[in-house]
């Protein structure tokens, strides 16, 4: 691949990531599905690394040069942002407490000193050097000592506050991922850093190492949009419902159950004899399991663990499901899960949490068996149930 190809490749690439990120900073500004404070720290986040994208896709498109005014953006020290705001992220999502604004402050100072100097360097110095030659000098090895502190001292500190704070994450898989969003913060930073320290003995490759980094950096846009943004979403929402819903299981379980686990019967033969109807001792435990306890809120729920609390054999529980439903096990387990579901989406209280988790803690093991499982039930999606009751 020439150099013309690969340089377009990038091009498409970073436009691509460009507008990924973008898009996904609006909805996570504007959508009430992801709309809260940590979010809007993210979507910050994820705007200050498409803007750094931008700048690189301006150099390798040289419009830099053809439009002076665009400089402007390029003075703009982007990347000194991001660690605040993924810092600031966490600090929210994880309900940090002790966080002072007047300290927060101060963390967008290194942002401000960079964008400042080169400003300075790139529309004062330039204008105003007139035979001062050595002018030139000094102020350059400035601005470089300016940048290396900024690089040295604030991007290790500044992760180094971020990996504490992801200490007092309470939830096993949000600090999980968080831990993975803060690693991948360090290579690209750590990668930054030693690009600027190399730099003078690099110069020639120094674009095309930027150039990668930042197509690299754009795995952090799509990572963070579904692992991070969706999954953790999708465990709030979980943990919410689960405390709406929930209630103590009844004390009082039927005679017959409480005998059945004690002392189980000793043959099927006894039990088959029981007239298989409504008025079935079995049938009517297990309609009291499902409506009063609601077992079917277990996703792990199957024939066999039915079968054991009732102390009856797994096919005699089939047995019993399809003579007096008509509908085999699952059938009749999902019944109930999807009547649960079309009632919490017509309650109010329930209106702002995704389908999926509503659906999920209903019992269903995942997102395709759920909308499968509703559809078939209902004859229409979750979605459009909910928009049909709106």
């Amino acid at each position: 691949m020439d150099n013309k190809k690969l340089q377009m490749f990038k091009l498409i690439l970073l436009s691509i990531s460009i507008f990924q990120g973008t898009l996904i900073s609006l909805v996570l500004l504007f959508s009430p599905f992801f709309k809260n404070k940590a979010n809007k720290f993210l979507a910050f986040a994820l705007f200050s690394i498409s803007f750094s994208l931008l700048k690189v896709a301006l150099d390798i498109t040289q419009l830099f040069e053809a439009y002076h005014f665009l400089r402007i953006l390029e003075v703009i020290d982007s990347e000194a942002l991001l660690p605040v705001f993924i810092f600031l992220f966490i600090a929210n999502q994880i309900n940090y407490s002790k966080l002072e604004r007047r300290k927060v402050l101060w963390l967008f100072i290194p942002s401000l000193i960079s964008t400042l100097v080169f400003a300075y360097l790139e529309f004062g110095l330039n204008n105003n050097i007139s035979e001062e030659v050595n002018l030139h000098s000094i102020i350059s090895t400035i601005v470089i000592v300016v940048v290396l502190v900024v690089l040295i001292f604030f991007y290790p500190f500044i992760l180094l506050k971020t990996y504490k704070l992801i200490q007092f994450s309470k939830h096993k898989q949000e600090k999980s991922w968080l831990t993975c969003l803060w690693s991948f913060e360090v290579f690209i930073l750590g990668s930054l850093m030693l690009l600027v320290i190399l730099a003078p003995f690099i110069a020639s490759e120094i674009l095309n190492a930027l150039q990668i980094l930042a197509l690299f950096s754009t795995l952090l846009i799509y990572w963070v949009a579904y692992t991070g943004v969706y999954k953790l979403k999708l465990i709030n929402d979980r943990s919410k419902i689960r405390k709406l819903i929930s209630k103590p299981k009844s004390k009082i379980q039927s005679k017959h159950t409480v005998e059945s686990l004690e002392k189980p019967l000793k043959t099927n033969v006894i039990k088959e004899q029981i007239s298989i109807s409504k008025d079935n001792s079995y049938y009517q435990t297990l309609e009291n399991l499902c409506s009063v306890q609601k077992i079917y809120r277990d996703s792990n729920l199957d024939r066999n663990s039915v079968a054991e609390i009732l102390g009856i054999s797994p096919s005699y529980v089939s047995q019993l499901v399809n003579s007096i439903t008509g509908e085999n096990f699952s059938t009749y387990i999902n019944r109930y899960r999807v009547e649960e579901i079309k009632r919490l989406i017509l309650d109010k209280e329930f209106e702002n949490y995704s389908l999926v988790a509503i659906g999920l803690e209903c019992g269903f093991s995942s997102k395709t068996t759920f909308h499968n499982s509703f559809k078939k039930i209902t004859g229409m999606t979750p979605n459009a149930y909910r928009k049909k009751h709106q």
